[in-house]
């Protein structure tokens, strides 16, 4: 079992994500094949119910990588130019022990554990948006996922809230609950219609996944918010073949958010992505009959599905998927 004192080791998709500043598609250089005896009720995915969801995902996730040379010593190289020691923020003893013992993230990601993916979060954001908290993307699920996984109990948020600086705090809490309006849908609508008005944008109100309780993010809190989201997105795209696998919904709701961050001038960190082109082909990478059918998914039909998904899960807790776009007076919709 891994221990969040101890900072894992990435793999290649990360560290070339993080040494290049970039999202790319590694197509050419690795090759991919179904990975043997994955179990998905082993990852973060172990509450998706229905045979073919199920299927589904674990052709997503279930991926056994490989890097060909000389790719693979180029990633490596590149990221130990940059990793050198005191270059990345100190996290305080007190805040990594209440997360070992008082926390599980004994649970699986789609490409390592789930503190893989945690610690990658924290990195990116250190080197690539310094004016951001990394600390709020190490931690960023604390308070649950989107599969309604917890890492730990309501009754131990006050102990945590005291860890934490005042002004991360607002963005770990809100973080798991902008993350299920994002693959709702209907936030991201709201956005794009009013894209020209968005200078007006006040704040958000919404509620806390983990126990229902109503937050309120203001407008620069909430653009701050979207980065982090944006960032968090990075550690789900696939690592190659992207024109075969634009119907990923992970990979849907980046490009959608990326592109309204874009339009809306509030990127606030180093991202570099190209979006994908040409033939959906699977170079290099063999896959199942399932895997293959889900990579011709239409993308509003997977959409869709998310959105529902979603709905299911926050159903199943008491959680409310209600949210309020605030806007000044003189600009309300």
């Amino acid at each position: 079992m891994q221990s969040a004192h101890h900072r894992p080791e990435l793999t290649l998709q990360r560290k070339a994500a993080i040494s290049n500043g970039a999202v790319l598609d590694h197509a050419g250089h690795v090759r991919i094949q179904p990975m043997a005896d994955f179990d998905l009720d082993r990852t973060i995915f172990q509450t998706l119910e229905g045979a073919l969801p199920r299927m589904v995902m674990a052709a997503r996730v279930g991926k056994a990588v490989s890097w060909q040379e000389p790719a693979a010593s180029k990633v490596e190289a590149d990221y130990a130019r940059i990793d050198q020691p005191g270059t990345l923020p100190p996290v305080d003893q007190s805040l990594l022990t209440f997360m070992v013992e008082q926390c599980d993230f004994d649970v699986e990601h789609a490409d390592g554990s789930f503190l893989d993916h945690l610690y990658f979060c924290y990195e990116y954001t250190a080197r690539h948006y310094p004016q951001g908290s990394a600390l709020v993307m190490l931690l960023h699920s604390i308070l649950g996922t989107g599969t309604n996984t917890f890492a730990m109990t309501p009754d131990k948020i006050p102990s945590l809230q005291a860890l934490v600086g005042a002004e991360d705090w607002p963005h770990i809490e809100a973080f798991p609950s902008v993350l299920r309006l994002l693959y709702a849908g209907g936030l991201r609508e709201k956005l794009w219609e009013r894209l020209d008005h968005l200078d007006s944008l006040v704040g958000i109100r919404m509620h806390r996944v983990i126990d229902n309780a109503p937050l309120e993010l203001t407008a620069e809190q909430f653009w701050t918010q979207l980065n982090y989201q944006l960032i968090h997105l990075v550690d789900f795209m696939p690592v190659a073949n992207w024109s075969a696998h634009r119907g990923d919904t992970s990979f849907i709701i980046f490009r959608d958010l990326f592109d309204l961050m874009e339009r809306a001038g509030r990127r606030a960190f180093a991202l570099d992505y190209q979006p994908p082109h040409g033939a959906r082909r699977l170079a290099g990478e063999s896959t199942s009959i399932v895997g293959w059918l889900a990579t011709r998914i239409p993308v509003a039909l997977a959409e869709r599905m998310a959105a529902r998904s979603v709905q299911t899960y926050s159903e199943r807790i008491g959680h409310d998927l209600s949210y309020q776009l605030l806007w000044s007076s003189e600009s309300s919709p």
